[in-house]
């Protein structure tokens, strides 16, 4: 894919040549990162199939003929489930088939966008999640509902150097991909981006207003590897800064592209 640098016009508070690093999309929440070239966004969307897909648990009050943004724990999420860390998934826009696959060995592929195979891909999940598992749970997919953390749809971002500074704080690595960002951008000082709350961004040929700092939860805590709880973040940034954020949410003003090496412009007040 061919990257469509966006440009940078002066972005001033020292930010001067931040850039897109890293761009992910999560179809499935709690599921497999899947990395992008580029992406584009609509205005009050996100980014294409991110949360697009999720597994309520039986006894969540979700319905998908009137579907409305339910918190976290609601469905099958890291936060409450580590083990689903293991799992691996891909889904293909394209045919809008989902693959899964267990440490076993044991998967299922079916088609995300039919009832049946939802059916499918929820028993899978179901069984996999064993005694975790509440009630009777169901796979859901419904056209232009986000299953995010928040309660709009949003694009979320990571400045590496401020994970970097945590890191060296820590002095232990804390993988990126504990913090499921969508955006992970380089070229400004670590922690500028708070101060960016309530100012607009030029994000490629996108225009974002940043909502809020990202509040982290114990999700966090799962090595995206392992699968396994060996990092408490949420009280290391705690000691560290007085706070557990990391990260930023924006809500996207003007629809537009952006990828891998666009700029990132804070834009005038």
């Amino acid at each position: 894919m061919v990257n469509q640098p966006g440009r940078l016009k002066g972005a001033g508070m020292g930010t001067c040549g931040m850039r897109i690093e890293h761009l992910y999309r999560y179809p499935v929440k709690g599921l497999t990162a899947e990395a992008l070239d580029q992406t584009r966004v609509e205005a009050g969307g996100a980014i294409p199939w991110d949360r697009a897909f999720a597994l309520a648990q039986g006894d969540a009050p979700f319905d998908p003929a009137a579907p409305v943004w339910l918190q976290k724990q609601n469905f099958m999420c890291l936060m409450r489930n580590a083990r689903i860390a293991a799992l691996r998934s891909s889904f293909d826009p394209r045919t809008g088939e989902l693959a899964i696959r267990a440490p076993d060995g044991s998967a299922v592929v079916a088609p995300a966008l039919t009832e049946e195979g939802r059916a499918r891909i929820g028993a899978f999940l179901t069984a996999f999640l064993g005694e975790e598992a509440r009630g009777a749970p169901r796979f859901h997919h419904v056209p232009g509902h986000v299953f995010g953390d928040q309660g709009q749809p949003v694009v979320s971002l990571i400045n590496l150097a401020s994970l970097a500074d945590y890191e060296a704080r820590q002095g232990a690595p804390r993988e990126r991909m504990r913090f499921r960002a969508n955006v992970y951008f380089s070229g400004a000082p670590a922690w500028a981006e708070f101060d960016w709350v309530g100012r607009q961004i030029q994000l490629g040929r996108a225009s974002l207003r940043v909502l809020k700092r990202t509040v982290r939860c114990p999700a966090t805590e799962v090595n995206p590897a392992t699968a396994e709880r060996d990092a408490r973040p949420i009280q290391e940034l705690r000691a560290l800064y007085g706070h557990s954020d990391l990260g930023v949410h924006a809500e996207v003003l003007e629809g537009g592209e952006f990828a891998l090496g666009d700029a990132i412009e804070v834009m005038p007040e």
